[in-house]
């Protein structure tokens, strides 16, 4: 099963879509902005990604320097539920294919994973 987290609003999100929909992969797509993944999804996500829940933070957000997080030093249980919290930090989009994982950006990455 493949599922895509996207922000319909975001150019690299649709750019993501139509790759899956090129190569006819069928597809779960979830808006994470509307339904956003909790602390155990976000979890296995980072899990599946290979990478620190703080690298899935978006730090260019207004949001993240509105909550000073720049300033803080967060465990990595801390940083997953700081962004169950407040989905607008999860970068995008990100696709989950078995149970690996890339963030399309750049949009090579899904390719690398689809290919794999």
């Amino acid at each position: 099963m493949t599922t895509i987290y996207h922000n319909p609003r975001c150019s690299k999100s649709r750019s993501a879509l139509e790759l899956l929909q090129s190569r006819g992969i069928p597809f779960e797509g979830v808006k994470y902005l509307d339904d956003p993944p909790d602390e155990k999804k976000l979890g296995q996500i980072v899990k599946w990604l290979g990478i620190k829940p703080e690298q899935l933070v978006r730090k260019k957000e207004k949001l993240f320097a509105e909550l000073q997080l720049g300033e803080k030093s967060l465990s990595d249980k801390e940083w997953i539920a700081v962004l169950a919290a407040n989905p607008k930090l999860i970068e995008r989009p990100i696709v989950v294919h078995g149970k690996k994982a890339a963030i399309g950006r750049p949009l090579e990455n899904i390719s690398e994973l689809l290919d794999a």
